[in-house]
């Protein structure tokens, strides 16, 4: 009998554990909520008189509940050692992929001659220009055929080596990436606890918990280890549109979260990052098809305008509004911020298995579903912006 209630126990702490993919409910008041005004005042005091690169020393009568009860967290500990990291797939990185060309970036006014020193043939004005080589000589570099550059004026892109994740099953729980790197807090709303290791960018973590302060999620994402929903992007999982076939391959983009899903039917197979239209070109939301498909073209615009660009060789371009589509970027590394002209950026490796991963039929004409998950607030600090 004792052995049976044993496990009953064990059953029920496992039952209540952490976050499922279901909404969190708020927590009791943390140090920092304006609904508790005096610890909030005393902590503000004592994280200003600490030395910098130490923890604040928090007072015990202003330690906080954390909103899950004792049983809660003692369930959710044993998950995070059990479950320690997201149960997925890192699609490893490919030289052979990402640099089938040699990606450069162009800088300032440029001339362009028919060869080494040779008869000017044309200009291009100052902007975001990118483009592909071919060889170096004496000072020059050829672009394209016919067509050379002083080498003084080519700097190398900003090629990123970030990938995505597949899914072999439904994942238990919402996981993340860690976009802006910072020290976890020991609890939400708390200030970052500088004795625990840095969360790098584009680290990859599960959360096991829910609370809210000031407006704002904090999520649970290791023993004692808080981050804001500001630093992070969460992967949503969504319900099929009633328009795409339960054997239909299609793509979600969550323009709040900047993050692409890829599903076959209702199964998630593929996750990572993007980076959308910036707010004065927001890349559209609706139901799309792609109705074109490139592995390499150029893409330019806004000629004569101070954010002209000219983009030689853009890698694995699925067009699915208009002029927008999905395509791999060469030229940053902002992936989970918006960052483009109305494209959704992904990185080469990303670009690559999603085209790859619709390039027979009948996938060809891939579904994407673009929506938002949430509202951009414009409290936010200049780092945050996505």
């Amino acid at each position: 009998m004792r052995d049976l209630k044993h496990l009953l126990l064990v059953i029920l702490l496992l039952s209540v554990t952490a976050v499922e993919f279901s909404a969190a409910r708020p927590a009791a008041a943390f140090p920092g909520d304006r609904r508790d005004e005096n610890c909030a005042e005393r902590i503000a005091a004592i994280t200003a008189n600490t030395p910098e690169g130490e923890t604040p020393e928090i007072p015990t009568d202003c330690l906080p509940d954390t909103g899950m009860s004792a049983l809660e967290l003692r369930a959710a500990e044993a998950t995070m050692a059990a479950e320690p990291v997201p149960d997925v797939m890192q699609v490893p990185y490919d030289e052979e992929v990402v640099w089938t060309r040699a990606y450069r970036r162009m800088v300032g006014d440029i001339t362009m001659y028919d060869a080494p020193s040779g008869n000017p043939i044309g200009h291009m004005n100052a902007g975001y220009n990118f483009v592909t080589i071919i060889n170096e000589e004496a000072g020059f570099t050829q672009i394209n055929w016919g067509v050379w550059v002083p080498t003084e004026q080519i700097t190398y892109a900003d090629v990123s080596k970030f990938s995505g994740v597949e899914l072999q099953s439904h994942p238990k729980r919402p996981f993340a990436w860690m976009l802006a790197e910072a020290h976890p807090s020991r609890y939400p709303g708390g200030p970052q606890d500088k004795e625990q290791p840095m969360i790098e960018r584009y680290t990859l973590m599960n959360i096991y918990g829910i609370e809210y302060v000031d407006g704002w999620e904090w999520y649970l994402v290791g023993p004692n280890q808080w981050v804001q929903q500001i630093r992070v992007a969460k992967v949503h999982p969504i319900a099929r549109p009633a328009d795409i076939g339960p054997a239909d391959r299609w793509f979600a983009i969550d323009l709040y979260e900047q993050t692409l899903v890829a599903y076959e039917g209702d199964e998630m197979v593929f996750a990572t990052l993007i980076s959308s239209g910036l707010p004065q070109w927001s890349t559209h939301e609706g139901l799309f098809k792609v109705y074109d498909r490139h592995e390499a073209t150029r893409m330019s615009g806004a000629v004569g305008q101070p954010d002209f660009y000219y983009i030689e060789e853009v890698p694995y371009v699925m067009y699915f509004d208009d002029e927008i589509g999905l395509h791999g970027t060469y030229w940053h590394d902002r992936f989970g911020y918006r960052q483009s002209h109305g494209c959704v950026n992904l990185s080469i490796m990303d670009a690559w298995w999603i085209y790859d991963w619709t390039e027979e039929e009948p996938h060809r004409d891939a579904w994407v579903y673009v929506y938002s998950s949430g509202k951009y607030r414009r409290d936010l600090p200049a780092w945050a912006r996505r």
